[in-house]
């Protein structure tokens, strides 16, 4: 999964507790979890996102996703809304 998408969206979120809220209020289209979180992250999304049908892709690390979110930190979740 390239980064570009992250970088080109319009409506973005950053984290895992606000992509949480996004997916379960139908707001989500697409998340992105980085392959170095934390595992109870990955697995809680992961489920989410397959109960309420969002795609979900998995990227390298926490690092380039918080670079490609436009911050200085690590991310281990992004959702790209709708």
């Amino acid at each position: 999964m390239s980064y570009e998408k992250v970088k080109e969206a319009r409506s973005l979120l950053i984290g895992a507790k606000q992509t949480k809220k996004a997916i379960e209020q139908g707001k989500t289209q697409e998340v992105l979890i980085a392959r170095d979180a934390d595992e109870r992250i990955k697995q809680s999304l992961t489920s989410l996102c397959r109960n309420h049908g969002v795609a979900l892709h998995y990227v390298d690390s926490m690092k380039e996703l918080g670079k490609a979110c436009g911050i200085d930190v690590g991310a281990a979740t992004a959702a790209i809304l709708r």
